[in-house]
């Protein structure tokens, strides 16, 4: 689901596409493995779950009682949600009533976007991906390997399988309007998208506008999308090579001297010097000079003028939030954290106790707005996933990953 895969890119922001996607399979094969039954009377777990964990009337009430066994974020008004556990149970649509607006059929079901949602009807191996509207009605009959969601008009689709299948893209009519001829093909932001031509071992990245043609040629190791009018790019490969950003032209903005480069966010880009385990992040401005110099053993993006850092290596280290002058203005003291959206952000103060990943929501001042009471997943070792705002609720789980249900809470 989309939240998994926001997830992984803030997590493995180091890593190239093509491994991030992997990474995302194994995930999503690992919860689909350790997936329960289905419990019948759901009515009677909601009840149950809601006295364990009494949530405050004034803040993080629940708005969509806990019931689902996997859901996403909403998005454009609509969230996909999972009924049963098991790896037959299907996903389908609520609107933020709870109300099921779409019936659950789907065996995969992402975000809307620009109006459309991709699905997949059958198994993660054999099954196909298609795309539909808000009424559920089957817009773009499923017939692709993999498909991703539309940006800018446009949704980048797979035909074969992930080894060798080719990547293309389609309109919103299903019209192929790219051929599929790319080894992998990220989505278009701000009028290009990122292409592989080779293998992700020696092929080289490069850009095409929307019409297919290629504007900047493949020459670099590794690409992002572009954001805020940069991308970064890597030349060499993924232990030494460095990053560097470019402009939509090809022309090297900032030379690859970095050891990785995020994407842009709010003006300043996170930026590691070193590797990845002894290394240090800091922030650069749009022409690379450094606003913020490199001592955080970890940088997230910015995002809601704050962005995440961790002091300390990820078995002891703590997080905490900066603002864009690098000023700490959260103490780092959480095992886990989630990006600040819509004014909240999720955290983990401490891993002792009964429930030993129960997250809350802190402001901006850093003032627990939501009491720790919803179960956070530890998906590596001492890394949590936790969730965020969107569109005003926010998915949370009662229980644990195995037998708790998933609802959604104001703020």
């Amino acid at each position: 689901m989309s939240s998994v895969k926001d997830w992984t890119s803030k997590l493995l922001q180091g890593n190239q596409i093509m491994f991030i996607k992997k990474y995302f399979v194994v995930l999503t094969a690992l919860l689909s493995l350790t997936a329960c039954e289905k419990v019948k009377d759901s009515q009677t777990l909601t009840k149950g779950l809601e006295t364990q964990f009494k949530v405050s009337e004034q803040t993080g009430k629940f708005v969509i009682n806990p019931q689902f066994d996997g859901a996403g974020n909403f998005s454009e008004g609509l969230a996909a949600v999972k009924i049963d556990a098991a790896k037959t149970g299907k996903w389908g649509y609520i609107d933020k009533s709870g109300k099921m607006v779409i019936n659950p059929q789907f065996d995969s079901a992402e975000e809307f976007s620009e109006g459309l949602a991709n699905i997949r009807i059958g198994d993660y191996k054999t099954g196909k991906w298609g795309y539909i509207d808000k009424s559920g009605k089957m817009v773009i009959n499923p017939q692709f390997d993999s498909a991703e969601e539309f940006s800018e008009g446009l949704a980048n689709i797979r035909i074969g399988d992930y080894t060798t299948g080719k990547w293309g893209y389609i309109d919103k009519s299903g019209k192929m309007v790219i051929n599929p001829q790319f080894n992998f093909g990220g989505k278009f932001s701000e009028g290009l998208a990122a292409i592989l031509i080779g293998d992700d071992k020696t092929g080289k990245w490069g850009y095409i506008d929307k019409s297919g043609k290629i504007v900047i040629n493949p020459q670099f190791d590794s690409a992002e999308e572009f954001s805020e009018g940069l991308a970064a790019i890597r030349i060499g490969d993924y232990k030494t090579g460095k990053w560097g950003y470019i402009d939509k032209s090809g022309k090297m903005v900032a030379n690859p001297q970095f050891d990785f480069g995020g994407k842009f966010s709010e003006g300043l880009a996170a930026i590691r010097i070193g590797d990845d385990k002894t290394g240090k992040w800091g922030y650069i401005d749009k022409t690379g000079k450094m606003v913020v110099n490199p001592q955080f053993d970890v940088g997230w993006q910015f995002s809601d003028g704050l962005a995440v850092i961790r002091i300390g290596d990820i078995g002891t280290g703590k997080y905490g939030y900066i603002d864009k002058s690098g000023k700490i203005v959260i103490n780092p003291q959480y095992i886990g954290v989630a990006h600040f959206a819509e004014g909240l952000a999720a955290v983990i103060s401490s891993n002792e106790g009964t429930n030993k990943t129960a997250y809350g929501f802190i402001d901006k001042n850093g003032e627990m707005k939501i009491p720790p009471q919803f179960s956070g997943e530890e998906v590596i070792a001492n890394f949590y996933w936790l969730t965020e705002f969107h569109e005003g609720l926010a998915m949370v789980r009662v229980g644990d990953k195995n037998s708790g249900k998933i609802g959604f809470i104001g703020k």
